[in-house]
């Protein structure tokens, strides 16, 4: 028996003495005494110990995509041994599968049904830890090919102090036509214009010479060819870039064999930083915003082809602006990034106006529309011109293929067809169709009126049919029901899959013969544009003056059909002149007054939203929003429908205040500096993400208690925003480990009371699991050494019990004993029922000491009391009630007290 506590057992003496002095307590009762002594070894933890024979041996079985077959090969083999050389009935064997998930081997023998992208070890052993008894000795034994994708060293010190073994069995094939790209290093982030080292690890079976290509953002750098010396080959080069922002580098190698391509490649980003940074995406070549805003204390990045906007350009950024560039030439991607750029990571996002910006540039209900300060959806009472739109959609047998929540493919065409009419007006014309080897008419040219649910529910009923589409036929359905109308805009939209349009016939002609007649059209391609009709596709919308837009995400499709039908039908750039108006709440942005130009020469029309603040309207009508901002998170934004630059903003850039007015919107869109004594560290360990938040005691620790740091990640592949929770590991220092999903791209923000630490993007390579890293297999090697396992060759071996000392606390039986003696003690003091009692020692009395003589001499005599004064002498006085015993009792203490 051990004690966890024994420093209690000093409470015994204390209590002795307590029961000496004050005997009234009745302590030295037996049965008070054995409750004290109880209670005082309760406190001190009693436990038992004791030697556990049997056994749990959990097996792991490595299913990733690098183990391919070989579990399922090996497997009855395996178990079949086990079983054999299990000592005795008690000892219990137990499976289990791991990838990416861990789930236990069903008893039926089924196969892994989870995702085998990754060999998430430390996870199944981090699960093995929390499930196994601590009553009972444990063993862990793995079948894997010893490269896990994440650090083990957490998990194994779990099974450590558990006292739980690791062995293993590395299961692996070599192959001698394996070459992969193990590392691509160099720094997470320099400043514009520092040389840094990019460096290039190579491995292989066999030494041979292999051609290596080096990409910067998808434009090719070098191309080479390593030579590999006992499986290794090492390329270094150097690289500068003179402007911010993030960076991907990608490695390639092109064996002429390889047996496993999937490790040919590897990612990484780099931040440049320079500064705050203000991103500007301009159609206009030499914008005079750019110009502006350079003279400011800030770095301008001017992006004049949109289409090279990618969410690692965010890195480093302060702000984004977006002068007349139309949605559809934006990447998507990059639209989506911004939404978490604004409201997590704090950054700045205005719109200036053009004839291609707000609704008439497509971004009605594109990702940007909840961030600005302005809805762009008009109201059907400021429609100018009647609209006919000719829906024609692709029902090809690939539109039968399910996207999740029990949709297909068309039935989100169908969906976004219907939106499309939706927005539509009373005055509109509609018409669609679905097509695959012919055109069905689903609705002939149909004025809306007020029969948007009735058509709505048509589009609906579309169902998918075989063969693929062809796309001439659905032109000329569609054409033939436009040109009977006499709207004054006409436009075409086309729905196709980019990977199956055919028969495209002579579609030039006819196209020219569309437009010929004032007739437009725009195509939405589902997939991407490096399929194999893509490049249809893209041609039918440039000779058709429309706009293409492609995305390999159905559920995207509603919102291109609804962008594209706003375009057309519901938005408006007004080209007149207007005389502005002021409001007075500039001064929420600056308190120096400003003399506002004139007029506009054209500006686009929008309405604001509740908690936009504007500060300069047109005096027309429609008392329009020229100038307004509003927060968004802990970011800003702004929208100024007037252009800003090529046509129609001739009185603008003649403003004297034109400089001013741009520097100071810009200053309030990069928002402030982040006050110092707080820093973020990063770093990514395979899939792991580890992040530090660093910080000054003295002048950040009662910020940090009051509103404490929260973190966000965004997988900019896909998927919402998630919250990370942090853990306190020292003063000074917050910490947290995430697992990522692999090919992830992430960027995350921490925020810190009002402002934000940004970081990112932190690409996570889509060859992780089959890098196949030394480093990773002595990892198992040293956490089996660690936890007492060793390499398994004989399974026979395999039930070897761990030296295990099971402890048993004594708390129960101990708390019951003394609810039991507490209360026969309440009972006996009740009852007045008397056990025998320890018989304590007598006090002895004090001892007179005797005075001197001459003292006895000099001290006065003693004048005797009245007789009534005086103590009589105690006699015991018997009663007739009392039998003999009692008078006999009561006549002893009587003369005891004498």
């Amino acid at each position: 028996m051990t004690f966890e506590a024994p420093e209690f057992f000093l409470l015994l003496p204390a209590l002795a003495l307590v029961g000496w002095f004050w005997r009234g307590l009745g302590l030295h009762s037996p049965l008070r005494a054995i409750i004290l002594v109880l209670a005082v070894a309760a406190l001190a933890n009693p436990r038992i110990r004791k030697q556990k024979n049997a056994l749990d041996l959990h097996v792991l079985l490595d299913r990733s995509d690098s183990t391919e077959d070989l579990i399922d090969k090996g497997l009855p083999e395996w178990r079949r041994l086990l079983e054999k050389s299990r000592p005795g009935r008690e000892d219990t064997l137990r499976f289990v599968n791991y990838g990416a998930e861990v789930a236990e081997l069903g008893a039926d023998g089924s196969s892994f049904t989870g995702s085998r992208r990754l060999t998430r070890t430390g996870l199944a052993l981090s699960t093995l830890a929390a499930q196994v008894d601590a009553e009972k000795p444990s063993r862990v034994l793995i079948f894997t090919d010893g490269y896990s994708t994440e650090p083990l060293q957490e998990a194994a010190d779990q099974l450590r102090d558990r006292g739980v073994p690791v062995d293993f069995r590395l299961i692996r094939e070599e192959d001698n036509n394996d070459f992969r790209v193990a590392r691509l290093h160099f720094p997470e982030r320099v400043q514009t214009g520092e040389p840094f080292l990019i460096s290039v690890t190579l491995r292989g079976a066999v030494d041979a010479e292999i051609p290596l290509v080096i990409r910067r953002n998808g434009t090719v750098l070098t191309e080479s060819k390593a030579r590999l010396t006992n499986g290794l080959a090492t390329v270094e080069f150097t690289d500068r870039i003179t402007r911010p922002g993030g960076y991907e580098y990608e490695a390639e190698i092109r064996p002429d064999k390889d047996a496993h391509p999937g490790n040919n490649t590897a990612s990484r980003w780099i931040e440049i930083s320079g500064g705050p940074r203000l991103i500007l995406a301009t159609r206009y070549q030499d914008d005079p915003l750019a110009k502006a805003l350079a003279a400011m204390d800030f770095s301008v990045q001017t992006v004049t082809e949109p289409g090279t906007l990618r969410p690692g350009m965010l890195s480093g950024a302060r702000a984004v602006v977006i002068n007349n560039v139309p949605a559809h030439e934006v990447p998507v991607d990059f639209l989506k990034a911004l939404d978490f750029f604004v409201r997590e990571q704090g950054g700045g996002l205005m719109m200036a106006g053009g004839a291609h910006s707000f609704g008439s540039g497509g971004y009605f209900q594109s990702p940007l529309d909840a961030l600005l300060p302005v809805s762009m959806e008009l109201k059907s009472e400021h429609r100018k011109l009647a609209v006919a739109l000719a829906l024609v959609m692709d029902r090809s047998g690939s539109m039968a293929v399910g996207v999740g929540a029990g949709k297909t493919k068309m039935d989100l065409a169908n969906s976004g067809a219907a939106d499309a009419i939706q927005l539509l007006g009373p005055m509109d014309q509609v018409s669609v169709h679905a097509v695959d080897s012919e055109p069905v008419e689903v609705i002939p040219l149909t004025q809306v009126g007020n029969r948007k649910p009735e058509l709505a529910a048509r589009v609906r009923k579309v169902k998918s049919s075989g063969g693929g589409i062809f796309v001439y036929e659905g032109l000329k359905a569609g054409w033939e029901q436009l040109r009977k109308s006499k709207a004054g805009t006409r436009h075409m939209i086309l729905f196709s899959d980019a990977q199956d349009s055919e028969e495209p016939g002579d579609y030039k002609n006819l196209i020219k013969t569309m437009t010929d007649q004032g007739c437009t059209i725009s195509v939405i391609g589902l997939g991407t544009s490096k399929d194999v009709d893509s490049a249809l596709l893209e041609d039918i919308a440039k000779l058709g003056k429309g706009r293409v837009f492609f995305s390999d995400k159905p559920m995207d499709i509603p919102k291109i059909f609804a962008q594209e039908t706003v375009t057309i039908a519901r938005s408006a750039f007004i080209k007149d002149p207007v005389a502005v108006q002021a409001t007075g709440r500039w001064a929420e942005i600056s308190p120096k007054p400003i003399d506002w130009m004139k007029q506009a020469d054209g500006y686009n029309l929008s309405y604001a939203r509740e908690d936009a603040t504007v500060s300069l309207i047109s005096s027309d009508e429609y008392l329009a929003p020229l100038v307004a901002h509003a927060r968004r998170g802990l970011g800003r934004s702004a929208a100024v429908s007037f252009p800003l630059g090529g046509e129609h903003s001739e009185s603008v850039r003649q403003w004297a205040g034109y400089g001013d007015f741009l520097q100071t919107l810009g200053r309030f869109l990069m928002g402030s500096e982040t006050p110092p004594g707080i820093a973020l560290r990063q770093r990514l360990d395979g899939t792991r993400l580890t992040l530090d938040l660093l910080y000054d005691t003295d002048s950040w620790s009662r910020k940090l208690e009051a509103l404490p740091p929260q973190v966000r990640l965004m997988n900019d592949t896909g998927g919402a925003a998630v919250d990370v929770p942090w853990r306190r590991i020292a003063p000074g220092k917050f910490s947290l480990t995430r697992e990522l999903d692999e090919g992830s791209i992430v960027r995350g923000a921490v925020r810190v009371g009002e402002h934000a630490l940004a970081f990112g993007p932190l690409s996570v390579g889509s060859s992780v699991e089959w890098e196949f890293a030394p480093e990773r297999l002595a990892e198992l090697r040293a956490i089996s050494a660690q936890t007492g396992g060793r390499e398994l060759l004989d399974l026979s071996k395999a039930w070897l019990r761990p030296p295990f000392i099971a402890e048993t606390s004594l708390h129960l039986p101990i708390g019951i004993a003394l609810v039991v003696l507490v209360l026969a003690e309440a009972l006996l003091t009740r009852t007045g029922w008397k056990l025998p009692e320890m018989r304590l020692p007598e006090r002895k009395a004090a001892t007179a000491v005797p005075l001197p003589k001459a003292a006895v001499k000099a001290a006065p005599k003693p004048v005797a009391a009245p007789l009534e004064e005086r103590e009589s002498p105690i006699q015991p006085t018997a009663t007739a009630n009392d039998s003999p015993t009692e008078q006999g009792s009561r006549f002893q203490r009587a003369k005891n007290r004498r």
